[in-house]
C-alpha cells in the first residue's frame, strides 16, 4: 500500500502517539519512514524558535530510536521556518522524499484551535498526497478513576 511515509512530528504526547501509529503502519506495509519536525520561529521572537535546535534534534532522534527498535527503516530531519510556512515545508519535503502519505498527530481540545486545524487543512489543500491523522492521545480524568471511600474499611464480599 505505502512504500514511503512522511511523519510530521509534533512535540509532546501527540508526537509519541503519532510515532507509535506510524511504526504500526510502516510495519504493516513494510514501508520506510522519513521523520520531520518543523521548529517554528516565534512571532516577534527575533529568530527564537519554539524549541532549541538541540531539543528539536532530540525529538526526531527519539522517534528514530523507537522506529529502529521496532525494525522500521527510518531517517529524519528538522526544519526551522515561520508558522505560516509550516505546511509548505512539510509538503515540499514529502515531494523530495517521494512520500506516498503524510502522517500527522492530533490533539484533543476542549476549545477550538484554529491554527492547528488550519495547519492540517492547509497541508491537505497543498498536497495531492493522503494526509492521515494519528489518533489523539487519550486523556483520562484522574478523578473518575478513584474509588469512593467507604465508611467501613473492613467490608468483605460474600459469594
Amino acid at each position: 500500500m505505502f512504500q514511503r511515509i512522511l511523519l510530521a512530528l509534533d512535540a509532546g504526547d501527540t508526537g509519541d502517539v503519532a510515532t507509535s501509529f506510524t511504526v504500526a503502519l510502516a510495519r504493516q506495509c513494510d514501508a520506510a519512514v522519513h521523520v520531520v519536525h518543523v521548529n517554528e520561529y516565534l512571532l516577534g521572537g527575533r529568530g527564537i524558535t519554539s524549541e532549541s535546535p538541540a531539543e528539536a534534534a532530540d525529538l526526531v532522534a527519539g522517534a528514530l530510536r523507537d522506529m529502529h527498535a521496532a525494525g522500521v527503516r527510518a531517517t529524519g530531519v528538522t526544519y526551522r521556518t515561520t508558522l505560516f510556512d509550516v505546511p509548505a515545508a512539510i509538503c515540499d519535503l514529502a515531494e523530495q522524499v517521494h512520500a506516498d502519505v503524510i502522517v500527522m498527530g492530533s490533539r484533543r481540545r476542549r476549545r477550538p484551535s484554529f491554527l492547528r486545524r488550519s495547519l492540517r487543512d492547509r497541508i491537505s489543500r497543498t498536497t495531492s498526497l493522503p494526509v492521515v491523522t494519528a489518533p489523539a492521545p487519550l486523556r483520562v480524568d484522574q478523578r473518575a478513576c478513584t474509588l469512593p471511600k467507604t465508611a467501613d474499611p473492613d467490608i468483605s464480599v460474600r459469594s
